[in-house]
């Protein structure tokens, strides 16, 4: 050896050994292992790494979508894999190496949640992973965890007996920090509902282009392709795709006859009630589905000022428009705190704001949310919304329109940040959305003062809140 490298020049004249067997394509478990462990170490999200994983290693359609069961079920029920573990682990969970830490809880996520997973498939591989990535204690420590686990799969049950915020975080894996607000909020019955549906996996729905065909003519061309689609509960221009694929890559969506939106983002553009000829201003537009709605509620005659703070998402927006046919958009990149000063002396008819929020109503979608946020985190963003808000409202005109929105469900984001700004604010009131959208709604969606709040746990669709503010003429 010269300098730690094998020689290279002529030398023993013995012939070089064989060459090491190719390195095996990645198995569903190694990819998601692999997402699951930079998730916890790199605070990344885990949608993005999943998606960068499976165009990396090319699994097959069967190995593509374990992988993605095995990362967002493990993300989901995550304190109550570790719950279970602890028994089994004598150090604790929270000692191990991460990757080890990681391989164990998608393990018995398959060993406990999945019924279609053979038990020895999953252990085997377990083991196997174990031994190329670690030693012969590891694998054997591994082994010795999920064969135990199997012979004591009764012991795998939550305490009826802790109290209610133990038991719900617990049963259905949420922070109890979470939990306990909820339970404050909305009692323990549907705290509960809210944390099993966040749980479930989102149903798919698009929204119709009403300036292109119906909703029922659409839904017509769905079920002749073979989808399964109805009508949604929710949006007069929304359907729910139960079967039929990714509806991005569908000729109606290249066609710009439908737009992918989750059914509660839809009751945004329909609360602000656009009308064709109005001036109005989507303050943090970004991908432009609440643009491009109030779009085509107004005919696409007038102007829509969409604006986002990052360059790549402006553009988003652009497409969508381009997409849909709609002229009446207008895009800047621009960040929202700014817009009072950019846009001086300029009076809208409609502003949106959508504002950035934590993103506790699409827990479904995200589940890396609910173990990323503290309460800290929620009140520090509620200040920023609260700035755009009473920023923004500047440039509404007399007799206008502001509606602010979050998919978020925490009272700090929410009611709080609407009422300190109402208190500030004396020129402006709440006003009830309209009524055709309220009928639709549970009772308790609205409140008295009309701000709505959809719940995960009422349609399906991911939690929101939605204030109409008028100001006065």
């Amino acid at each position: 050896m010269v300098g730690g490298r094998p020689k290279t020049g002529g030398g023993s004249g013995k012939k070089p050994g064989p060459a090491a067997p190719p390195r095996q394509p990645w198995s569903a478990r190694e990819i998601a292992l692999d997402v699951l462990t930079r998730v916890e170490t790199e605070q990344a999200y885990s949608n993005l790494l999943l998606n960068q994983a499976l165009l990396k290693h090319k699994p097959d359609k069967a190995d593509a979508g374990l992988a993605t069961e095995l990362v967002y079920g493990t993300i989901q029920r995550r304190n109550t894999i570790d719950y279970f573990l602890d028994r089994f682990v004598a150090k604790g969970v929270k000692k191990l190496e991460p990757w080890v830490r990681n391989l164990l809880r998608l393990s018995l996520y398959q060993l406990h949640y999945l019924d279609r997973v053979p038990e020895h498939a999953a252990v085997h591989e377990a083991v196997n992973i174990a031994k190329r990535r670690g030693h012969a204690g590891i694998s054997g420590m591994v082994n010795g965890v999920l064969r135990n686990v199997i012979r004591r799969k009764e012991e795998l049950i939550v305490p009826v007996s802790l109290e209610p915020v133990a038991r719900i975080a617990l049963e259905h894996s949420h922070p109890e920090w979470l939990v306990a607000d909820w339970v404050r909020r909305f009692g323990a019955e549907t705290a509960e509902k809210i944390c099993r549906a966040n749980n479930e996996p989102p149903s798919a729905s698009v929204r119709v282009n009403t300036l292109k065909l119906t909703r029922e003519e659409l839904l017509g061309r769905l079920k002749e392709a073979g989808c399964e689609a109805r009508p949604s509960d929710v949006s007069p221009a929304g359907i729910v795709v139960e079967s039929g694929g990714n509806m991005a890559l569908t000729p109606w969506y290249v066609n710009g006859e439908l737009s992918v939106q989750d059914e509660s983002s839809m009751l945004v553009a329909e609360a602000a009630h656009p009308e064709p000829g109005m001036q109005v201003l989507d303050c943090c537009a970004a991908p432009g589905g609440k643009t491009s709605h109030m779009a085509e509620l107004m005919n696409d005659r007038g102007r829509i000022l969409a604006c986002d703070i990052h360059e790549h998402k402006r553009e988003l927006i652009a497409a969508q428009a381009e997409r849909l046919s709609l002229r009446c958009v207008e895009t800047k990149t621009i960040d929202a705190r700014n817009l009072p000063e950019a846009l001086a002396g300029t009076a809208f008819d409609r502003i949106l704001l959508d504002a950035p929020c934590s993103g506790l109503g699409v827990i479904r979608r995200k589940p890396d949310i609910k173990w990323a946020k503290s309460p800290g985190d929620v009140a520090g963003i509620a200040e920023l919304q609260y700035e755009l808000l009473s920023g923004v409202s500047s440039l509404l005109a007399p007799g206008g329109v502001l509606v602010y929105s979050t998919c978020t469900v925490a009272e700090e984001e929410n009611e709080q940040v609407v009422m300190r700004f109402l208190q500030e604010h004396p020129e402006f009131a709440l006003s009830r959305p309209p009524q055709s959208l309220q009928d639709r709604l549970p009772a308790d969606s609205v409140a008295p003062g009309g701000t709505i709040t959809v719940l995960p746990h009422q349609f399906g669709s991911d939690g929101f809140f939605i204030a109409v503010l008028r100001k006065r003429s």
